[in-house]
């Protein structure tokens, strides 16, 4: 057997495949597929030595049929000989050093077991292994131990017990002998982490493929693609063998840069423009802000456009404070205190909606910029304008009329950042940005379907340039959320940043950029054919359902009217609010249906025709709740479908004009399956108590 299948071509009924077990096995082999690939490893089951698991290095893992009884058991047990192997070829098959193997092994799988969700975790708590045991301890074994443990050395019987752990090792083990659904999950804040059920984080997605789920989230945060999942693992193998072969800090360096150049290079970017990564939309504010304090002497004042719609914690990190209570670098700090170094600022908050929840007109939202910054510019301070370009609900402003205005005004201290987070621009939208002097903050996780947490600012060249001849350097307390090398490596002003490597970030941002690149390979007619197709059918679909309620109509729609077709001009968020009895849902409704809406719940419905059976168990993932008024008076929230990039680019396969289509409609289906399992809740209403 070769390329990691665990049982291709020995489906027999044997007593591995009865009934009780086969649903089981099904379950953990779905998980199998987050396991590196690699090619020419043979896994042989033996059915003659049941207790056997050998590692034969650059040829096979031999697992005795004993394992395969208990399909977690062999699941992690195969997970650490992958690991093994992979360390060994990318050490050129050096039976010398065979110690980091075992080393890198055990770590990842040591990982892997704590990610088990709770029912797999209680199948081995009964069991006596010496690989389980050890996990189960859960003791913090260095290097050191671990080579005392001969039973490591006894899965492939090279004696390594004389070979000291070389130092040059331990940053590569350190970074890199962590699963790469892990280093997905890491370099951020605790709302990344999974529960131990559902395996979900905060946002409802999962740091590894997902696709049992139908997934238009993009507006929040999506689970990793299977593709994005796959190129990404693949990178973390190349990483760890360039990493022995010319050293860690050299690798990681070079690999960050080449992320922020093919970010460039897939928008079309002037060398000239710097890029620099963030583990979150809020840490790149919190750049901004930094960035604001060293380029000008001047007090300065934030005005934050649809701040109702932002990050919650990004009016802290305006104002330079810390925005949650460990940094992404894993440093604890008090959300509220002040950043060493950060000089007082003001901040004006401009929402989209009124205090009675009612949206603002265009002209409202225009006016009370223009007041703020001409009000502020009085007072000789120097503006930050943040200007938003498409909210979690689709929203835009200022309009671009008054950012003409605003372009034109003289004797005025002021940087223009755009938030577009969402990324809901083509290429050109953003040279546009550059070209005029804005700073462009952006996430690969919104529409591109990247993983959750990470964020950029692009900023154009007469910035870098600015930035760059200032010899201020950043706060201090900055050395406790960003790494140099997140940051232009010429930049003076970043040199005292940590010297470390946040990997979660890398890999996150690697992931987005597969999807990036994959989206942009279809053809363009076709891209906007299908994103218009796709998203007339979302409108239609909601306005079709009696117990749904659209929240958009006469929103702030920009540049909705162009006459040019471009992503930013068609609508590609759907809020609505969701009706029962001809009233919204409060909020802790809207929440819990959303929770059960993202989740089989087939087992409240025992005893139903098959179709209503199906139709609960399927597990659909859309936008979060977003609290919004109903009318004046009730609070209730939103929920949001979302044209993501996957819609477009997982249709486009063997260039195929029709299959394209069709696979669009297929997804447009998927739409169908969400409402009416929304229509099924609500008919049952005692689901939401």
């Amino acid at each position: 057997m070769t390329n990691n299948i665990i049982i291709e071509n020995q489906y027999k009924r044997t007593s591995l495949f009865e009934k009780d077990n086969v649903n089981y096995l099904v379950h953990v082999l779905k998980r199998f597929n987050t396991v590196p690939k690699l090619n020419n490893i043979n896994i042989i089951t033996s059915a003659k030595e049941p207790l056997v698991f050998k590692i034969l290095p650059n040829e096979a893992i031999i697992i005795g049929a004993t394992y395969l009884k208990n399909p977690v058991l062999a699941l992690v047990y195969l997970r650490y000989g992958i690991e093994w192997q992979l360390w060994y070829k990318a050490l050129s098959n050096k039976e010398d050093d065979s110690a980091l193997c075992d080393i890198a092994a055990f770590e990842v799988a040591r990982i892997f077991y704590k990610l088990l969700p709770k029912e797999d975790k209680e199948k081995l708590e009964p069991l006596d292994y010496f690989l389980i045991n050890l996990f189960k301890k859960d003791e913090d074994l260095t290097a050191e131990a671990l080579l005392k443990h001969k039973e490591l050395q006894a899965f492939h019987e090279i004696d390594n017990s004389e070979k000291e752990f070389e130092d040059s090792w331990r940053p590569i083990v350190a970074n890199l002998a962590k699963p790469t659904e892990y280093l997905l999950m890491a370099g951020g804040d605790l709302r990344l982490n999974i529960d131990e059920v559902a395996l979900l984080n905060k946002y409802g997605c999962r740091p590894f493929p997902r696709p049992e789920a139908f997934t238009f989230a993009s507006s929040t945060a999506t689970s990793v693609s299977n593709f994005a999942f796959d190129k990404t693992d693949k990178v973390r193998s190349i990483l760890i063998k360039n990493s022995l072969k010319n050293g860690f800090k050299k690798t990681t360096n070079e690999f960050s840069e080449l992320l922020k150049n093919n970010l460039k290079t897939l928008f079309k970017l002037n060398d000239a423009c710097e890029i620099i990564f963030s583990p979150s939309g809020t840490d790149a504010s919190l750049q901004v802000a930094a960035i604001t304090q060293i380029i000008t002497d001047k007090e300065i004042t934030h005005v934050l456009v649809a701040s109702d719609e932002t990050g919650s914690g990004v009016p802290a990190a305006l104002k330079g404070c810390h925005f949650e209570n460990t940094t992404a670098l894993n440093y604890p700090i008090k959300k509220g205190d002040k950043i060493e170094g950060f000089r007082d600022v003001e901040l004006i908050k401009i929402p989209f909606r009124d205090e009675k929840g009612k949206l603002k007109s265009e002209k409202e939202l225009d006016t009370e910029v223009f007041t703020a910054i001409s009000e502020t510019n009085k007072l000789g301070r120097h503006i930050v304008l943040h200007v938003m370009d498409h909210s979690k609900l689709g929203y835009q402003s200022p309009s671009e009329e008054m950012m003409k205005k605003l372009d034109a005004l003289e004797d005025i201290s002021m940087q223009i950042i755009v938030d577009a987070a969402q990324l809901r621009l083509d290429p050109s939208d953003i040279h546009a940005y550059l070209e005029k002097g804005y700073i462009v903050s952006t996430t690969g996780s919104k529409y591109f379907t990247g993983p959750p947490y990470a964020g950029a600012l692009i900023l154009p060249e007469s910035m870098s340039n600015l930035i760059q001849s200032s010899k201020n350097k950043l706060p201090i307390g900055l050395t406790q959320y960003y790494n140099h090398s997140d940051w232009p490596i010429t930049w003076f002003c970043s040199k005292e940043l940590s010297e470390g490597f946040n990997y979660g970030s890398y890999m996150r941002w690697n992931a987005a950029i597969v999807e990036m690149d994959r989206y942009y390979k279809t053809p363009i007619l076709y891209r906007n054919m299908g994103i218009e197709m796709f998203c007339d059918f979302i409108e239609d679909s909601i306005n079709d359902a009696t117990f749904l309620e659209p929240l958009y109509g006469d929103e702030v729609k920009t540049n909705y009217d162009s006459k040019e077709f471009g992503i930013r001009n068609i609508r590609t968020i759907f809020p609505f609010f969701i009706l029962q009895n001809n009233k919204a849902l409060p909020v802790d409704e809207v929440k819990k249906l959303y929770a059960l809406l993202n989740s089989d719940i087939s087992d409240k419905f025992e005893g139903s025709p098959l179709e209503i059976n199906r139709l609960a168990a399927q597990k659909c993932h859309i936008g979060q709740a977003v609290n919004v008024k109903y009318g004046n008076d009730l609070q209730s929230a939103v929920l949001r479908i979302s044209l993501g990039a996957r819609v477009i680019s997982e249709s486009w396969v063997n260039r195929d004009i029709s299959l394209f289509f069709r696979n669009i409609e297929g997804q447009m289906n998927q739409i169908t399956v969400i409402i009416r399992k929304i229509e099924l809740i609500l008919s049952n209403p005692e689901l939401l108590k």
